[in-house]
């Protein structure tokens, strides 16, 4: 079992020592110019990458929040994809191979032309072109539940999820459980939130953690990425995921919430597994 961080949260300086993996936020590494790869700034983040020993995960450009800091020239919309949207996809599955990460995060699509229906066949195809890459580079994908304050998100309930990693059928794409968002899909109902839980379980190759009250609080869909504890999650319910031993990836935003969520969060776990 692995206690990881993003790299929003600090510096690699600073993120040495305190994680025991950290996950590269691809769209926020500074790597591209509008949308091409600068191969300088790339060079020279690996050059610092590699003077460490950091396993790591991955995560892929997606559709921005609004209010949010993903560049806009970067935005991936799973289910609308055109031959920019493959490129920069592709580049991401690269850049994942090449820093040895075992899992990219890739988040679903959105519901647009055509409505939910069309919109969820298109990711679906789009992901099947996805998946045939990242087995030829060697990289498992993890499809991520998305939050239903948002209701243009396609992958917010757990069934959804499940029939979209089914019908992509692949080796090298799972799901990403991303408590947080599950939790705002459930309403903050936490018997609901342990039933999301076991239902995605078997497809499950990557974890987020981070906190949040359930509730759409009018910013970022109450997508609020706290440190655990400084919500109302109750993480005995990853209980239903039996016995996953990878990363556990907090998404919060400084070591701090990182060093201090992680306690919090090891407290809850020592509730029902040995740790």
């Amino acid at each position: 079992m692995k206690y990881g961080v993003s790299i929003f949260a600090g510096p690699l300086a600073e993120l040495e020592g305190s994680a025991d993996s950290i996950e590269l936020y691809i769209p926020k590494m500074n790597l591209y110019k509008n949308k091409e790869l600068q191969t300088d700034r790339l060079d020279a983040f690996f050059d610092e990458f590699f003077s460490y020993d950091f396993y790591c995960t991955a995560h892929a450009p997606y559709h921005p929040d609004p209010e949010g800091e993903h560049p806009k020239e970067l935005a991936v919309d799973t289910a609308n994809m055109g031959p920019a949207e493959f490129a920069l996809m592709y580049e991401a599955l690269d850049i994942s191979a090449h820093a040895g990460a075992d899992v990219i995060v890739i988040h679903p699509g959105r519901i647009t032309e055509g409505g939910a229906k069309k919109s969820f066949g298109r990711m679906v195809n789009n992901l099947k072109q996805l998946a045939a890459y990242a087995e030829d580079v060697g990289v498992m994908i993890g499809l991520e539940n998305k939050e239903y304050t948002d209701p243009l998100n396609l992958c917010c309930h757990a069934e959804e999820l499940v029939s979209a990693v089914n019908q992509v059928d692949s080796d090298y794409l799972g799901a990403t459980l991303d408590i947080g968002h599950a939790n705002l899909t459930c309403g903050g109902n936490q018997e609901k939130l342990a039933a999301f839980v076991k239902t995605i379980s078997p497809h499950v190759v990557h974890v987020h953690i981070h906190d949040n009250h359930g509730v759409d609080q009018g910013r970022y869909g109450g997508d609020e990425h706290f440190a655990p504890g400084q919500g109302n999650i109750d993480y005995t319910v990853l209980k239903g995921l039996g016995d996953y031993d990878e990363t556990f990836n907090f998404e919060v935003f400084s070591v701090a919430e990182f060093l201090e969520g992680k306690e919090y969060f090891k407290s809850k776990l020592a509730e029902f597994r040995k740790i």
